[in-house]
């Protein structure tokens, strides 16, 4: 009990630090909000209580404890804005040997690659001189190592996340940060119910820029400002989350969840915004027929928008649907996100994998 407390109280004194410090960004390290695993993904994100494989690293670390395989391992990638930016992550996670705790990792890169940079396309003299147009890369790197473990509370089990946090804009800028989350599970019955806190010592990332005396004053001639070293935070946000087990004789099964992320840097576009505490639901649905077919649907990014033709106030919706295969030892998921186009954002064909090792329950 007196680690519990301590950890406990290291966290609030990490977090107030960092308060001291820092001011918040409404859209700092935002890449970590896209989500990993198409089963996720088909599902809208409405996974706190339901994750139950590898992709829990990502959703709730309580989750690692329902992996019944000795280890897996996992990947996903996906493509954004018409194959501009990539997003990859890739995972590991062991039931340690008495399984009643366990370990993972997640790796998780977001990026453009090959970007034009035409900080010197015009000469001293006005002219413009295409060879000196170079490129390079924007990327955002999370490291995130996960422990799980069981509790004396029958069916009850908690987790949490150690995240690094690495970000660059090709040689010019990057950043580092860190980060911690923490989540349970409780499974009662058919009920399933899950908390993820994360970010909960409000994650920060340090901004360091290394522009040479050429590259400065380029800027400065085309009246732009040479940014200088700061640091972000990322505001804690708390997801709820409830899933029901529902079982049609001895083949189908239906798993209805909802979930309800409560954000707390300030007024943001969901369902219902506030400037203290904005709440934003996400609805999500799986089917499977002798858990090895599955179809997946889900709504969520609620938000208000502008109608075009009378310039009143509408809500807008992500809806999103999927599909798996599990055969012996490796699933496979597919899902399409924003069907029908009724957000603002494209869609995106998501891809992921899990493979099953050393398992010894099928």
């Amino acid at each position: 009990m007196k680690y519990r407390i301590f950890f406990i109280a290291f966290l609030l004194i990490c977090s107030y630090g960092l308060q001291s410090r820092a001011q918040f960004r409404k859209y700092s390290n935002d890449f970590l909000n896209i989500g990993v695993g198409a089963r996720s993904l088909g599902m809208s994100s409405a996974q706190v209580a339901s994750v139950d494989d590898i992709t829990s690293g990502y959703w709730n670390p309580a989750g690692f404890l329902s992996i019944t395989d000795n280890m897996q391992i996992g990947a996903m990638h996906s493509e954004y804005f018409a194959g501009i930016a990539k997003y990859d992550y890739a995972s590991f996670a062991k039931p340690l040997t008495d399984k009643t705790k366990a370990i993972g990792l997640s790796i998780i890169r977001f990026g453009v690659d090959d970007i034009p940079n035409t900080l010197f396309l015009k000469n001293p003299d006005g002219s413009i001189n295409y060879d000196n147009i170079t490129s390079f890369s924007v990327a955002d790197y999370a490291f995130i190592g996960s422990f799980a473990s069981s509790t004396t509370i029958e069916g009850l089990t908690w987790g949490v996340n150690a995240k690094i946090i690495h970000r660059i804009v090709g040689g010019m800028a990057h950043s580092w940060g860190i980060g911690a989350d923490a989540g349970a599970q409780y499974k009662k019955g058919n009920w399933k119910f899950g908390l993820m806190a994360k970010d909960i010592t409000t994650t920060f990332n340090a901004w360091s820029f290394t522009f040479t005396d050429e590259q400065a004053q380029a800027l400065l001639s085309a009246d732009n400002i040479v940014p200088t070293s700061s640091t972000e935070l990322t505001a804690p946000k708390f997801i709820l989350g409830a899933c029901y087990d529902y079982k049609i004789g001895e083949k189908f099964s239906i798993n209805p969840e909802i979930n309800i992320a409560l954000t707390t840097d300030g007024k943001e576009n969901v369902l219902l915004p506030s400037k203290f505490l904005s709440v934003d639901p996400k609805l999500g649905i799986e089917a499977n027929y002798m858990k090895t077919i599955y179809l997946r649907a889900g709504i969520g990014n609620f938000q208000k928008a502008t109608n075009d033709i009378d310039g009143g106030k509408i809500t807008t919706m992500q809806p999103n649907i999927g599909v798996g295969l599990h055969i012996k030892k490796v699933m496979i998921d597919y899902a399409l996100t924003n069907v029908g186009n009724f957000s603002s954002s494209l869609y995106s064909n998501v891809f992921s994998l899990r493979l099953s090792l050393n398992n010894k329950t099928q």
